[in-house]
């Protein structure tokens, strides 16, 4: 029996990549988070690290944790990343940032990788994907 296309579609959003987005600038998360739905991830988008980890201890989806490393609020991405694998240990971390010399002071979680803003949107997508095969 074919399969039609609106179950092909429900097919690839059961498996749809979660990424949560932490990311403080509005604008830029509202067009990250489009580009990445537009390639077929699922995003919830958090403005600073309180909210991001009130997403995560309440048993919301999380695929991959995507995080701008300066937030504000007193807890920025770095320490945002060590406490998320405190409450999952394997969930894949991205780090992103415009600043090169924050780059170089990082002290990233196991496994972690980096993005550079601005974002180039095919190599982000290409990487998350790696990430949750991954994992």
């Amino acid at each position: 029996m074919p399969v039609d296309s609106s179950q092909q579609v429900q097919s690839q959003q059961a498996q749809a990549v979660c990424v949560l987005l932490v990311e403080d600038e509005f604008l830029i998360a509202d067009m990250l988070a489009e580009v990445l739905m537009e390639h077929g991830f699922e995003v919830h988008t958090a403005a600073n690290a309180k909210d991001a980890l009130r997403h995560l201890t309440c048993g919301s989806p999380c695929d991959i944790l995507l995080t701008d490393i300066n937030l504000p609020g007193g807890i920025d991405g770095e320490v945002l990343a060590r406490m998320v694998r405190e409450l999952r240990p394997s969930l894949p971390v991205i780090y992103a940032s415009g600043s090169v010399t924050r780059l170089e002071q990082l002290e990233a979680v196991p496994g972690a990788a980096f993005v550079a803003k601005p974002y180039d949107p095919d190599r982000l997508c290409n990487m998350l994907g790696q990430m949750a095969e991954k994992h």
